[in-house]
């Protein structure tokens, strides 16, 4: 299946034109969007995804849940169709927040958090996309980060990920 992306200008916004997923590099300025979805538990864990071994990008890594966004599809409308095709959660507007929006070199990453209590075993995992999926402690994440377990987005991400979800905790207690 094609994969086509919208190409955005810096202010986020669709320039008209789409791009083949893997045709070619994006020029100075021209953007796709990108969501992260992270999935709390009540109880205060994470829950995160090892990719399947199959992927080009980050084979067999510990990461966040999410992908990139297909032509047409809003912020919002990506997370909710990432989330659900990779862990088979549901989720609507109300139950999905959006934490922040990150400008990186070609892509604007959109991250996004909701609260679900689900047992690993009634996720449905997308087996061409995600090998296994845990519950992690705030601590055990942290030790992964550090230890190169689970993959490194960068320390500005995950300070904008962790006050972001402290904000969002506050609110959501």
């Amino acid at each position: 299946m094609i994969e086509r992306w919208d190409i955005l200008n810096s202010n986020g916004e669709p320039t008209g034109r789409t791009v083949v997923r893997g045709d070619g590099v994006l020029a100075p300025g021209e953007y796709h969007l990108v969501v992260h979805i992270w999935v709390l538990s009540k109880d205060g864990k994470y829950l995160i995804q090892r990719r399947s071994d199959d992927k080009k990008l980050m084979p067999g890594e510990w990461a966040a849940t999410g992908g990139a966004a297909v032509a047409g599809e809003n912020s919002f409308e990506a997370a909710a169709r990432e989330l659900y095709e990779e862990l088979g959660i549901s989720s609507t507007p109300e139950t999905l927040t959006l934490l922040s929006r990150i400008k990186r070199r070609n892509s604007i990453l959109d991250i996004w958090v909701i609260t679900v209590d689900l047992p690993v075993t009634e996720l449905h995992l997308q087996q061409s996309e995600v090998a296994e999926a845990s519950w992690v402690t705030y601590n055990k994440l942290k030790e992964m980060i550090a230890t190169g377990k689970f993959h490194q987005y960068g320390n500005d991400y995950f300070d904008t990920v962790f006050s972001g979800i402290l904000t969002y905790r506050g609110a959501n207690i």
